[in-house]
């Protein structure tokens, strides 16, 4: 969309106890302007967490509220939406008949996003809804996203994302887990608070030793706790709970039932099973860092979704912003794993070079570009469990790895990217490789065939090219590189990759070098 316009969108967020749907319109900087703001309960994930999956009369309830949210769209004449589910539809063993199902009745396309996308989806509604955020995140950070299946931990330091941490233990999925246990004993918050610690006690020294001042809460009914906390309407406005207030509150409510807690503060009873756990997730956390409280800013996934869909339509700089975070977290990760720092620096730049200036041979994308980025960084991460095969291993360890703002879809490429950098070649026998769709695998082998040659550039770990162009002369593709030393185990490794990249590309890469003594 140019500038100078603006359009009318739909955040649909398909949640475990809620279906919320808020209509906005966007301007030409990108801002949201919320028009509404819709809300029905649902039981998915009670039903996910309780049976595995879910049950016809929920899926029968969904698709109702659903229809509703469409006929309003339609009389916005909303073209452009986006509706997404996390884990009450993600763990399910029914899912796709519940899309589907959803797809036929209601007409609404549902993205299954992981916690990763759910967690950068959050962090882009932060950007805009909480004040000094930016100094926030240079002072050091810990986010804490409480969802209905997980808890999400994020550190910033020095305004980069530092490193991000998933654990199964949300404040519904304890609730369903440990249900059968609240009627055998009278010290039940005693048991869920366990329960929480030995899910998180691995965080810990990572979290203490970062020294974080500040705390940012999201998530797990933050709502209903914060009102409880901060009665007080003219500190309302602060959007922060201290410390103090939340740990009187985690104490009146250690002793209270679920009935209890309906009955005193007058909430329902889904909010009132869930509270308990959140205020003892919250104060868990809290207890690792120096921060004095938590801050608030409400900020919900419909919020994260709209933001997305503007910088995706305007192309903010808040989108840079975000993929520097996402690039900051996969440097932890190398690092964690004792990559060469200095070498996966230099392919990373002779790899994004080559992409940048073959562009006419491969007709890829900034995306495409991103996950050439991650792949040059993390090629050589296998070398942390052997130098035999490392190719293997490093396959292995990043397609596990949780990357805020990647599906399972893109860390399937990434990691097939990162396979294929050394001796091997995407073939159809190998079942990864096999496993992705036509446009993937085409991915892969373009990016795998740049990765190759930057490689091979810097085989010897020693950075001895200073610079590279390339221009094309009829069917051959001129590599014209600059060195102060001779090159010619480079040249050799890059002349035996060569034929892969002209397999792919249909342009033989041709080595030039020029000896530029210092």
């Amino acid at each position: 969309m140019a500038k100078g316009s603006s359009e009318i969108v739909a955040a649909i967020d398909l949640g475990s106890n809620s279906i919320r749907m808020m209509i906005a319109q966007m301007t030409e900087e990108g801002k949201i302007l919320p028009l509404e703001d819709l809300h029905k309960k649902t039981n998915i994930g009670k039903d996910t967490f309780t049976y595995g999956k879910i049950l016809l009369e929920s899926i029968n309830d969904t698709c109702d509220i659903l229809k509703g949210f469409t006929q309003l769209m339609k009389e916005y004449k909303i073209r452009n939406y986006r509706a997404v589910t996390t884990s009450g539809i993600r763990e399910a063993a029914n899912r796709d008949y519940v899309l589907e199902q959803i797809r036929v009745k209601s007409g609404l396309e549902v993205e299954v996003i992981n916690s990763s996308q759910e967690r950068f989806l959050m962090y882009k509604a932060i950007h805009d809804l909480l004040p000094d955020a930016g100094k926030i995140r240079y002072e050091g950070t810990l986010i804490v996203n409480i969802g209905s299946g997980g808890v999400e931990a994020s550190v910033y330091t020095n305004g980069n994302l530092k490193f991000t941490e998933y654990v199964k233990v949300g404040s519904l999925r304890i609730r369903e887990t440990l249900s059968d246990l609240e009627d055998q004993t009278i010290e039940f918050p005693h048991l869920v608070e366990e329960y929480i610690e030995s899910k998180t006690y691995s965080l810990e020294t990572l979290i203490r030793q970062r020294h974080i001042k500040n705390f940012i809460g999201l998530g797990g009914g933050l709502r209903s706790i914060f009102n409880l906390c901060v009665k007080n309407k003219a500190d309302q406005s602060k959007k922060f709970i201290d410390k103090k207030s939340l740990i009187s509150l985690y104490k009146t409510l250690y002793s209270m039932s679920t009935e209890d807690i309906m009955k005193k503060f007058n909430v329902s009873q889904s909010d009132a099973e869930l509270m308990l756990p959140s205020v003892i997730i919250f104060k868990r956390f809290i207890e690792m860092t120096k921060a004095e409280g938590i801050y608030t800013p409400m900020v919900s996934l419909r919020h994260g979704v709209l933001a997305d869909m503007a910088d995706e339509i305007f192309d903010t700089a808040r989108k840079q912003e975000a993929l520097s975070d996402i690039i900051s977290s996969v440097w932890y990760i190398g690092k964690k794993y004792d990559i060469d720092t200095v070498h996966a620096s230099f392919v990373e730049y002779l790899a994004l070079s080559v992409f940048d200036q073959t562009k006419r041979l491969h007709r890829l994308g900034a995306k495409e570009r991103f996950y050439l980025q991650i792949t040059a960084i993390l090629h050589d991460i296998g070398r942390y469990v052997s130098l035999n095969q490392h190719h293997l291993h490093s396959f292995n360890i990043v397609r596990h790895q949780d990357i805020m703002g990647l599906s399972v879809r893109e860390m399937e490429i990434i990691a097939n990217v990162v396979f294929y950098h050394s001796n091997h070649i995407p073939n159809i026998y190998d079942e990864s490789y096999n496993s992705l769709i036509y446009n993937d695998k085409m991915i892969v082998s373009k990016l795998a065939a740049i990765l190759k040659l930057a490689e091979c550039m810097d085989i010897a770990h020693k950075q001895k090219l200073s610079k590279i162009e390339i221009s094309t002369s009829g069917n051959e593709l001129i590599f014209k590189v600059i060195s102060a030393q001779e090159i010619l185990l480079e040249k050799r490794n890059f002349e035996n990759n060569a034929i892969f990249f002209e397999e792919v590309m249909g342009c033989k890469p041709i080595i030039k070098t020029k000896i530029k003594m210092e």
